[in-house]
């Protein structure tokens, strides 16, 4: 974690959410971070821009010669309003009350897309797929990322965290959304103007963290009594967390010998004055609240002569964030930022002895949880066709003070109302082209998911109405395929999410991509996020820029029942519908006893004809009903899947 956010953390422990949110009035000039160099304004809008200053002070804006002028109020805030602005750049923009001057340069006049959501909005472009060549090719001055700090709030605040504009180039783009970047990416190819990316999301956020408490059902004095309980509540925590660090203030680091090796890797080391933990867990939960930084493990395991000959398989569970693991003192791993991956390891007989054999682990995180984690088979070693030894159990612990931070954010991302107050309200005055948005795992949960229809749409009204923009364009990953765990025979809850966010295509301005075919079944976080930002991007070019185009997969719009069979309509853009890879599948009917069975289905014309031989009257029909829709196989002639529905909800 930067020294910025580090500050800031400090700072929500000093102060309660409600003492900190309103800032006192302000004696000199001050703007939102948002007009800094490099920014991106939206075109063809009035261009809003406000700020602080002395009560009474007339404030001056200037930009491309063009000026107005605004007084500040008793509370010492000022808005100001420019005439629309087309497409273009670099430009200046000037801010001064007489005695203080606020300049940014290099502003650019595009589209500007707010990006929000949880962790497969927040994946890096370093994380995804061929990202190497990506990050090495993303190096254009017209497209700008402007991310917002992770942090929260109990009252509404007009002041981000911190931020500032960059532009994309090879250094900067592999930590930019890769979603946004590829959708960015390809909106800019197609309009040629400025990009400008504002990115707000939180990994694990639950879609009431994102709206405002009136959206909620929250009274403010709830979300704001409860903050301030947060507050304290860290403020005890970070406190034992640092007593409980204060063992090693004073004491050795690792130091490093001639090939680079690490002293506490060592095959043997004085470990007297190291701690215990249980591994698996999170060190979050063993009493080392809030910490980020580094923390070195080290166990034991014993072998034969038989087993040390043949060498063995390390499993050593999943990491998070990256770790690097080393047994009897020679290096068994690089480091990898793929945190929910598990490790399995060959160590070769060269590394191996009969006997005691040592496992160090330097284990890096930086932000959220931290530590070892993961089921406790998969901590083993295990020689070819010999005996699994658990790993699972207590291991020595000892984080490295000097890289520790203490942050207070855990939880926060699943509270109503938190994260809107300090990462969406600052924004809203700022004008947009539209939003994007990804998010809805957090919500897909038995009862949850069906809630998340009235949910969603309501974000989409209120943001809308903050913004003052009632037709914003508001676009949507629906969820991808992924093997929950939650399915049953009759039920669905990742099934009935992405009905949920199907739904929200009835309000106007709206368009959805589908993911149920470029997903991981065993990764929640898939790395292929170019199909993702390229299906966002041929919707904006129907719902924004108005091209005519097949912009998504066959939508489901009516259903015929005839006899035994039920006969399903769909949209298709002027399409054709077909099967890939085989057999038209994933479809399930069910009659009065509201029993789903599998069905066979045809495709004629438009139409895909459905029916079960267990089912005689049929009266509703499913398509897709799963976390992980293997057999769904719906597409246009373009490839855009179909999205998974239900003709009507049960």
């Amino acid at each position: 974690m930067n020294s910025r956010l580090n500050r800031l953390a400090w700072l929500a422990l000093l102060c309660s959410p409600l003492a900190c949110a309103a800032p006192a009035l302000a004696a000199s000039l001050d703007v939102p971070l948002l007009f800094t160099d490099g920014a991106v304004l939206q075109r063809d809008q009035p261009l809003t821009v406000w700020g602080w200053a002395a009560p009474g002070s007339m404030v001056q804006v200037s930009f491309d010669g063009q000026s107005t002028q605004a007084t500040a109020n008793p509370k010492g805030e000022w808005n100001a309003t420019l005439p629309a602005h087309s497409a273009g750049g670099p430009y200046t923009l000037t801010i001064a009350d007489g005695a203080q001057k606020n300049v940014a340069r290099d502003v650019m006049v595009g589209d500007v897309w707010l990006c929000s959501g949880q962790s497969n909005m927040e994946f890096k472009l370093s994380q995804a797929q061929d990202a190497k060549a990506e990050i090495a090719r993303a190096n254009d001055a017209g497209i700008r990322g402007f991310t917002v700090p992770k942090s929260w709030s109990g009252e509404p605040s007009d002041h981000l965290a911190g931020g500032s504009w960059q532009h994309a180039t090879p250094q900067t783009a592999g930590d930019f959304s890769a979603v946004c970047w590829f959708f960015a990416r390809e909106i800019r190819a197609r309009t040629g103007v400025p990009i400008g990316m504002i990115h707000s999301s939180w990994g694990g956020s639950r879609i009431e963290a994102w709206m405002d408490a009136a959206s909620t059902g929250v009274s403010p004095s709830v979300v704001s009594a409860q903050a301030d309980g947060l507050a304290a509540e860290d403020r005890r925590k970070t406190q034992a967390t640092w007593k409980r660090l204060g063992v090693w203030a004073k004491a050795e680091v690792p130091t490093t010998d001639g090939d680079g090796t690490p002293s506490w890797a060592a095959a043997t080391l004085d470990t007297s004055d190291w701690a215990s933990m249980a591994v698996p867990a999170y060190w979050e939960r063993a009493g080392y609240f809030g910490m980020d930084g580094v923390a070195w493990y080290r166990t034991s395991f014993t072998l034969d002569a038989a087993e040390a000959a043949r060498g063995v398989q390390l499993g050593l569970a999943k990491f998070d964030d990256t770790a690097r693991a080393w047994v009897n003192g020679k290096r068994v791993s690089a480091q990898s930022d793929e945190w929910n991956v598990a490790r399995v390891y060959h160590v070769a007989p060269a590394l191996l002895h009969a006997g005691r054999n040592t496992i160090a682990l330097e284990v890096t995180d930086e932000g959220g949880y931290g530590g070892i984690y993961g089921d406790a088979d998969m901590l083993y070693v295990q020689a070819p066709g010999g005996k699994r030894h658990p790993l699972a159990g207590d291991w020595q612990f000892r984080p490295v003070p000097a890289s520790v931070t203490i942050t207070t954010l855990d939880g926060k991302n699943q509270l109503a109302t938190l994260l809107y107050n300090k990462m969406i309200h600052p924004l809203i005055r700022y004008p947009l082209r539209g939003v994007l948005w990804y998010q809805g795992e957090a919500n897909a949960g038995p009862g949850d998911a069906s809630r998340y229809r009235d949910q969603f749409a309501t974000l989409i009204k209120a943001w809308r109405a903050d913004w003052r923009q009632p037709q914003l364009p508001f676009l949507w990953v629906q969820l991808a395929n992924w093997i929950s765990g939650q399915d049953t025979a009759q039920s669905s809850p990742w099934a009935q999410l992405r009905a949920s966010q199907s739904a929200a295509l009835s309000l106007p301005a709206t368009g959805q991509a589908v993911t149920i075919d470029i997903g991981n079944p065993d990764d929640i976080h898939p790395v292929n996020k170019q199909d993702v930002g390229h299906r966002l991007a041929l919707a904006a070019k129907h719902v924004v820029y108005g091209d005519t185009l097949v912009y998504a997969g066959p939508r489901y719009t009516a259903i015929r029942i005839d006899g035994a069979r039920a006969i399903l309509s769909f949209d298709t853009q002027g399409s054709a519908l077909a099967a890939r890879g085989g057999p038209l599948g994933g479809f399930q009917v069910a009659g009065a006893d509201r029993q789903f069975h599998p069905a066979q289905a045809r495709i004629e014309g438009t139409t895909v004809v459905v029916s079960s031989a267990d089912v005689t009257v049929p009266i509703v029909v499913r398509y897709g009903w799963s976390d992980n829709p293997v057999h769904a196989n719906l597409i246009n002639r373009e490839g855009l899947p179909a999205s998974p529905f239900e003709t009507r909800p049960w």
